[in-house]
């Protein structure tokens, strides 16, 4: 059995040799080990990934006796993950296709070790994508006055096919405050990196009349202040005079579908913590 160990707690003496040393007595041998202190918050990250071969512990096992052992004394959250376990990973979707295609795209060739129960759409355009791709497609309109019911309709959904995270990808509509607190720091969006100083219907548009010379895309966890969340990745590229508004849309929908992807990958690997509305990630 292949585990990954994601720990913060207090900094403090003795944590990497505790938690080393009790992996080391289960059985395990360390393949990974990546550390980070955040000395202003006096905060303590880590990341572990080990391997048992003989004899390996059951994960209730290593769950119970590590909360037992070494969580509890020293105040960590934390989690234990399973490399056999892939996690489920719901899509959203309005009518933009480039980056559902890339994600469909990855997965279909392996890159991305999750399964994908379904995709939901306000709209049936990209039906004819879930159908290329086999993936179930769901479309639950949305207006201002049926926004509650389509979410009740979304979350059932959600919880009945026990969806470990949700990807915008490139959503037209606002997520609420329901959702996002039955799947806190697991709703991943995108966007251009302009805002807020490019905000509205056309960033590119807008920023073509500031002429820019970098534009880019970022990809972040959804929270209730509107893309204002945890940062998970971002990407540039360089424009000039010469490009036309419709460069700056091509050249950005390429950032968006590359940024996006690494996104959902380092969080699917589970190389990334949030904390204090920011990120640590792990190489």
């Amino acid at each position: 059995m292949k585990t990954t160990i994601l720990i913060h707690c207090n900094d403090q003496a003795g944590i990497v040799h505790a938690v080393t040393g009790f992996i080391q007595a289960k059985g395990g041998n360390i393949v990974y080990l990546d550390q980070h202190v955040d000395k202003q918050a006096n905060v303590f990250f880590m990341r572990l990934e080990s391997d048992f071969e003989h004899s390996a512990p059951t994960l209730d096992t290593l769950n119970r006796e590590f909360s037992k052992k070494l969580a509890v004394p020293y105040q960590m959250q934390w989690s234990i993950h399973s490399h056999n376990e892939k996690p489920k990973m719901a899509l959203f979707v309005s009518k933009y296709n480039h980056c559902l295609y890339d994600l469909l795209s990855r997965f279909n060739a392996g890159e991305l070790q999750v399964e994908i129960p379904f995709i939901i759409s306000n709209h049936t355009t990209l039906k004819s994508i879930a159908d290329q791709f086999g993936v179930p497609f769901y479309h639950i309109p949305m207006t201002k006055e049926t926004k509650a019911s389509a979410e009740k309709t979304q979350l059932e959904l959600l919880v009945s096919h026990k969806v470990d995270f949700i990807v915008l990808a490139r959503y037209m509509q606002i997520v609420s405050k329901t959702l996002i607190d039955r799947y806190p720091n697991k709703i991943i969006n995108i966007h251009h990196s302009f805002l807020p100083a490019f905000a509205g219907a056309k960033p590119y548009h807008a920023a073509f009349e500031r002429g820019v010379k970098i534009i880019g895309a970022t990809s972040h966890y959804v929270t209730e202040e509107l893309d204002a969340g945890p940062i998970i990745e971002q990407d540039v590229t360089t424009v000039s005079h010469s490009h036309s508004i419709n460069d700056f849309i091509a050249k950005g929908r390429d950032l968006e579908k590359i940024v996006l992807s690494r996104a959902v990958k380092l969080h699917v690997e589970r190389k990334t913590m949030v904390y204090n509305n920011k990120t640590v990630i792990f190489s």
